[in-house]
């Protein structure tokens, strides 16, 4: 298959002399002043990333959107607030799929999961995860997920004189492969981390796995790794994590190296299921969504625990932290109530090409060292997780290999932070999703496409069909009014620039499943094609 063998761009993670010859900005400034041409240079950052999973835009206390909503109101994430007022919030801030590991990898590498050809969940690197689908089929893809020959931030982040630090959820490479532990990806620690998307179960009396968790013997591969010394106990996962994480902050009295966390609790992922510790304030609810509440206030607290060590410690002043997850919340099923409405005012949820499955939250926050106006503003440009890889390196002062810097698909978003009108990136430049695969649930939005936003248009490209569906998200939001016979000019542009954006990522669209040919491109819809 061609995403099995496909190399990934750029080389492989700088060694030896290579990585001797690199040198981030703080290596430099420590050079200068041991050459006495440069004085008290600034410490690097320390860096924390806290990658939630599937915790959808509406599921934080902050207003994301024009109108606070009920479950604005429902959700108790006051750290997130607190983090907020410190910081900046991204009103309009994407995964770079509405599934897991294409976003987690995209962030690791920069690049766009149609380029790196990780466009969709990873188990087993023999056996393809996508759903069947009665018209289509996957075309070939990377299987396998990161490998340890990948560049990755936390690779040029250690290689630049940074701990680099991963708790939790990895999810970046199947099972029995390289990618499958983060050690062999950058991060020098690993907590937790493996090939599974889920945890077995969220309870230390469960030894946090699946088959205890339902009452049957033996392991699985979702038993989450490395936490036997709290197996038959009364603890809940995301705690557990977090005390991991708060262990980890504190070693920087032992070593003085800047470090790099990355916390991704599995949380708010299914299983769903309460941790009762904070159950008694979701007592109307649900039982389902009560459970659910109680995972994302967990999840708070977990950033609340980080955030009160690091001002314990006197390191917040020295610490950007970024908060974020990995694709749109959870709506088609295990949820309570009707489907699909978890994420309102936004349409469906995971897995789909809709706003609900790709639109989340975000919130940047670091010391006036850094540049970064730490104010509460908020901030109405588009921008992706991808902007994170070049974003945390932009500010640690570590640059980006050449060979990689090419296929690196985010961009910056230091000069939104540091309110750089020179140096932000363009309002109106074009974010892409691509998805050429069946997720497991049905909905609206769940099945294969390829979607475009512009400013404030957004075209969905179904690969079913093909079809097309337009929407003006500045006075839609939900995606209830289907525009694209209304602009057909509009829907023209964009198919071009979809189609252009295709070509320079190596886009591979869905297989038409009668003919054994990949579906129509973008450009042949679009009536100026032909003139």
């Amino acid at each position: 298959m061609k995403r099995t063998t496909r190399q990934p761009a750029g080389r492989p993670r700088l060694r030896g002399i290579t990585a001797r010859l690199r040198i981030g900005c703080f290596g430099i400034a420590a050079a200068l002043t041991g050459s006495g041409l440069a004085a008290d240079p600034a410490p690097p950052p320390n860096i924390v990333v806290v990658m939630v999973d599937d915790l959808g835009w509406q599921d934080v206390s902050i207003p994301l959107g024009p109108d606070t909503t009920r479950f604005n109101r429902r959700y108790r994430t006051p750290n997130l607030e607190r983090l907020a007022k410190r910081g900046v919030v991204f009103t309009d801030a994407y995964a770079a799929s509405p599934v897991c590991t294409p976003t987690r990898a995209a962030f690791m590498t920069g690049r766009h999961p149609a380029r790196s050809g990780i466009t969709y969940w990873t188990l087993h690197a023999d056996r393809d995860t996508s759903t069947a689908h009665p018209r289509l089929r996957r075309p070939d893809w990377r299987l396998e997920g990161l490998a340890e020959d990948d560049v990755t931030l936390p690779g040029l982040l250690r290689e630049s004189g940074y701990r680099t630090i991963h708790i939790g959820k990895a999810h970046f490479g199947a099972i029995g492969t390289s990618g499958a532990d983060p050690t062999r990806l950058g991060f020098e620690t690993n907590i937790a981390g493996h090939a599974a998307g889920g945890p077995g179960s969220f309870y230390g009396i469960h030894d946090f796995a699946a088959r205890k968790r339902q009452g049957r013997p033996g392991p699985s591969v979702w038993d989450v790794p490395g936490l036997e010394a709290h197996h038959g106990k009364d603890v809940y996962l995301t705690e557990v994590l977090a005390e991991k994480a708060v262990e980890e902050i504190r070693r920087t009295g032992d070593d003085d190296r800047p470090f790099f966390l990355h916390f991704a609790p599995y949380a708010v992922h299914a299983p769903i299921m309460p941790n009762h510790r904070h159950l008694d304030a979701y007592r109307d609810l649900d039982p389902k969504e009560a459970a659910y509440a109680t995972m994302v206030e967990s999840t708070d607290a977990a950033l609340g625990r980080i955030l009160e060590t690091l001002d314990e410690l006197d390191l917040a002043d020295r610490t950007i932290v970024v908060f974020t997850s990995d694709n749109g919340g959870l709506s088609a099923h295990a949820r309570g109530g009707a489907p699909h409405v978890h994420n309102a005012p936004l349409r469906s949820g995971k897995g789909s090409a809709y706003e609900g499955g790709v639109r989340v939250p975000m919130v940047v926050a670091g010391p006036a060292s850094s540049g970064i106006q730490a104010d509460g503003r908020r901030i109405t440009t588009p921008v992706t997780v991808i902007d994170l890889f070049p974003t945390v390196l932009d500010l640690a002062g570590v640059g980006i290999p050449p060979a990689h810097e090419t296929s690196v698909d985010g961009v910056s978003i230091s000069g939104l932070l540091r309110g750089d009108d020179a140096s932000r990136p363009p309002r109106d430049r074009g974010l892409a999703w691509h998805m050429p695969h069946q997720w497991g649930a049905r909905g609206p939005g769940i099945e294969p496409f390829t979607s475009y936003r512009r400013d404030q248009w957004k075209l969905l490209f179904f690969h079913d069909g093909p079809r097309v569906e337009l929407y003006d998200l500045r006075s839609d939001l939900g995606e209830t009014h289907d525009l694209a016979a209304a602009h057909p000019e509009v829907v023209d542009r964009l198919l071009l620039d979809l189609d252009a954006w295709m070509t320079s990522t190596d886009a591979d669209l869905s297989i038409d499943a009668a003919t054994g040919l990949p579906v129509e491109r973008p450009a042949s819809l679009a009536r100026s094609s032909g003139e």
